[in-house]
């Protein structure tokens, strides 16, 4: 009798632990966009629309043009990627054909439908759920934000104000207010044309915990009024060299209904999270959670291509392309970070098991040839390792969710 849903849970459990076979990874490049997106006249940076913006495209034609030296030289060299399909997938984005050799992977272009082009948006909807709502965003104008989200910043971290209340970007203002702040006490708050509020705050004088503190009790506030996120934004050194530190802490809206996470814990599955996975989908869905920069991400990852159990499902995001590269117009700095992040993968590529895939996607673009320093609405790359070769066409991000439930056998 498995009508009672606890009775019927626990016989899916066993069914399960008796026939799994393989593990999937689905790995995001955070804003490894690949372009051609069909509504990207609807979205800006500036007063121009993100029509014809190109993340990997234009990386790869800028190395292809010697534009993206610093550290590195020549064409892109990315031969893992390259070899599933990757070039293939972009191509096919912009309305292109590929001039080369047959892909080894199962490739394609994915289309986003919720209306966003920032992390929670693309992530809920590549783990199968487009957001239901509009995202509210703070108007580009200062102060940026009403006076009843102040004074709940300000009575939480008792202090007399905040610094910034505008939009901006995070380097340049920590570099801007990072010594009134230290002065004061008071901390950074700024937002941008995402659905964000972001706070910064000196680790040692202002304290981490005080800050993480300030933004979990924030966030019930804002996401009331359908805010996707509070961003904890800690920071060290000095006036004149402050860097930020990797105790980042998204405080993301909670997803009004199961995704792809959900899926395969209710089939009692294992479920992994690397990098701010957790943290996007409110720590919901998750057996393990793994923080770091991208390098420990990436030790992470190799270490649960050798230990995950069968019928797991572990979901990372490497999110340097976007925070370091991406929104800092580094073009060159994009193009190391994706010729480091190939030669990591291909010894792990390797190593997957003859029932493993592992999936490479992107949430949005991030183009670092574009104007302003904002996310770029794209179609984003989906190539498979593992598995038989094939070309997937123009799909959808929930389709990502499908393929990689279905390669386990698991119910959406």
């Amino acid at each position: 009798n498995a009508t009672e849903p606890n009775l019927r849970k626990n016989w899916v459990m066993a069914l399960n632990d008796q026939s799994v076979k393989g593990r999937a990874f689905l790995v995001v490049l955070d804003s490894v966009g690949i372009g051609g997106a069909p509504d990207a006249d609807q979205y800006f940076n500036g007063d121009l629309p993100d029509t014809g913006s190109n993340t990997f495209g234009h990386i790869a034609q800028a190395c292809a043009d010697g534009l993206a030296e610093e550290g590195r030289s020549g064409p892109l060299n990315i031969p893992n990627l390259a070899t599933l399909g990757i070039f293939h997938a972009e191509a096919l984005a912009n309305g292109r054909a590929f001039d080369g050799a047959p892909a080894t992977g199962t490739w394609g272009a994915a289309e986003e439908v919720s209306r966003g082009k920032d992390t929670p948006s693309g992530h809920w909807e590549l783990a199968g759920l487009p957001v239901p709502w509009d995202w509210h965003y703070f108007p580009d104008e200062t102060p940026a934000f009403p006076d009843q989200v102040t004074r709940a910043i300000c009575e939480i971290a008792n202090v007399d104000g905040i610094l910034s209340n505008s939009h901006a970007s995070g380097t340049g203002v920590i570099d801007e207010f990072g010594a009134a702040h230290m002065q004061t006490g008071q901390p950074i708050c700024y937002t941008s044309i995402d659905s964000v509020l972001q706070i910064a705050a000196h680790e040692e004088t202002f304290g981490l915990e005080r800050l993480l503190d300030l933004c979990e009790r924030l966030a019930p506030m804002v996401h009331a009024m359908k805010l996707g996120r509070v961003i904890a934004r800690p920071f060290m050194g000095e006036p004149g060299n402050f860097e930020r530190t990797p105790h980042r802490c998204d405080y993301a809206i909670t997803p009004p209904a199961p995704v792809l996470s959900n899926w395969f814990q209710d089939a009692g599955r294992h479920v992994y999270a690397i990098g701010k996975i957790g943290d996007i989908f409110s720590m919901q869905g998750f057996n393990e959670v793994r923080k770091g920069t991208d390098a420990q991400l990436m030790q992470h990852l190799d270490d649960l291509v050798s230990d995950a159990v069968e019928g797991s499902l572990t979901f990372a995001n490497f999110v340097e392309f976007d925070s370091q590269y991406g929104h800092r117009r580094d073009v060159s700095g994009y193009a190391r970070h994706l010729e480091w992040f190939d030669s990591e993968i291909g010894g792990m590529i390797a190593r997957l098991g003859p029932d493993d895939i592992m999936v490479f996607t992107a949430d949005h673009g991030n183009d670092p040839t574009w104007i302003g320093t904002n996310h770029t609405r794209e179609r984003v790359p989906v190539i498979i390792a593992g598995g038989k070769a094939k070309e997937l066409g123009h799909i959808g991000f929930v389709d990502v969710a499908a393929i990689v439930s279905a390669h386990l056998g698991i119910s959406a």
